[in-house]
Order: C-alpha cells, then structure tokens, then sequence
C-alpha cells in the first residue's frame, strides 16, 4: 500500500481521519506492515501484507490475527503508549 493511499481512506464507522504507523516498508516505500487507527472511536485496523484489514469487528478473525500482534507487541510498546495489545486485539490508547 502506497503511503498516498492513507490520504483517500477514512474510519469506515464514524468517517473520521486516520493515522498511519509504519512497521516495516519494501524499498520502494510501500507499506507491508502498519497500523491505521481513528481517533475518534479509537478503533485500529491492521495493515498485513499491504492491505488494510477495515472490516467491522464482528467480522474479524482476531484470532488469526494473533500471531501478528505477538510479533508487533513489543514493537508497539517500545514505541510508546499510543497502541495496546488487550486480549489479542490492538487499540488505541489516548494521548494524555
């Protein structure tokens, strides 16, 4: 996913900005791996292999999605308090 992308996409649920986390890019920048969370209902959608996963919660696999918060987790806590692992799902955690 290109970062242009982000520019076009917002929170499916309230319509609201989202802000882009990189976790790992290929050499011609395009995002692998990230996260995107709206900060208006803190809700945080995956990006895994390029796509972002923006799919209501209640259609969301978390357990598969498992492995790869495992792997981001201490990445994500190394980076600060903007992003918490609870019980296998990230979410957004505000800035005080």
């Amino acid at each position: 996913m290109k970062i242009e992308t982000i520019e076009k996409l917002c929170c499916p649920f309230d319509k609201a900005d989202l802000t882009l986390r990189i976790i790992t890019k290929d050499d011609q920048d395009n995002i692998l791996e990230g996260l995107l969370s709206c900060g208006e209902c803190s809700r945080v959608y995956p990006i895994v292999t390029g796509i972002p996963i923006m799919s209501p919660d209640e259609y969301r696999d978390f357990e598969r999605e498992q492995p790869m918060l495992e792997k981001w987790e201490k990445l994500l806590e190394d980076q600060g308090e903007e992003f918490k692992i609870v019980e296998g799902k990230v979410i957004a955690i505000e800035k005080v």
